[in-house]
């Protein structure tokens, strides 16, 4: 078995909220070796995720919460690869919006452990920027994968419906700045950070 490795496919769409539209840019995060795959966040459109996955056999589609420019393209992604939709219940209200005629398939809770290519991944529960955001903590690559939790520069956004900005800052607190200072912090938007960078960005 190869090295495990994480690839990056940027994918741009509209995000929709509160009656409001953005455009964004979104990263699908891609933890895997030449074989097999991890996929995480399904954003607007399944196609390039697809390219990206190379062939390579998909073990679990992680989403890190339920907003729209993150599982937009989780159901056509699931049907091209087979993989399994993992999901948090706690933002089922979300889902169904965007996909009111199908579930997900596993639900992802705090402590969901996931191994691929030989690398363990662990979820963490780290509501605020919605009641079911979940991280991925990469141990074996020093690295977690925050959604919208934790952007380089601070927290994610907590200005719309089922937001909280103290429940964010406790998550990031509790679950996030208890890892090694070293940790690289890959993004659902943006670029890259570390836990030690983003410390003194917690006001």
């Amino acid at each position: 078995m190869s090295t495990p490795r994480i690839d990056n496919v940027v994918v741009s769409g509209v995000f929709s909220l509160d009656g409001q539209d953005f455009d964004v840019d979104n990263n699908v995060w891609l933890v895997g070796d030449d074989d097999e795959v991890l996929v995480i966040d399904a954003p607007h459109d399944a196609a390039p995720i697809v390219e990206a996955i190379g062939g390579r056999k998909v073990t679990a589609i992680v989403l890190t919460h339920g907003h729209n420019d993150h599982i937009t393209a989780a159901v056509a992604l699931r049907e091209a690869t087979g993989a399994p939709i993992w999901f948090h219940p706690m933002d089922r209200m979300l889902w169904d919006v965007v996909h009111p005629d199908t579930e997900p398939d596993r639900d992802l809770v705090s402590g969901t452990r996931f191994t691929v290519a030989g690398a363990q991944l662990v979820a963490l529960h780290t509501p605020g920027h919605s009641p079911g955001s979940v991280c991925l903590h990469a141990p074996d690559l020093a690295t977690v994968f925050t959604g919208d939790t934790l952007f380089h520069g601070g927290p994610g956004a907590t200005g719309r419906s089922f937001s909280d900005r103290p429940t964010i800052e406790h998550s990031i607190r509790s679950e996030l700045f208890t890892l090694h200072g070293d940790t690289v912090v890959k993004t659902g938007h943006g670029d890259d950070t570390t836990i030690g960078a983003e410390v003194g960005n917690l006001a």
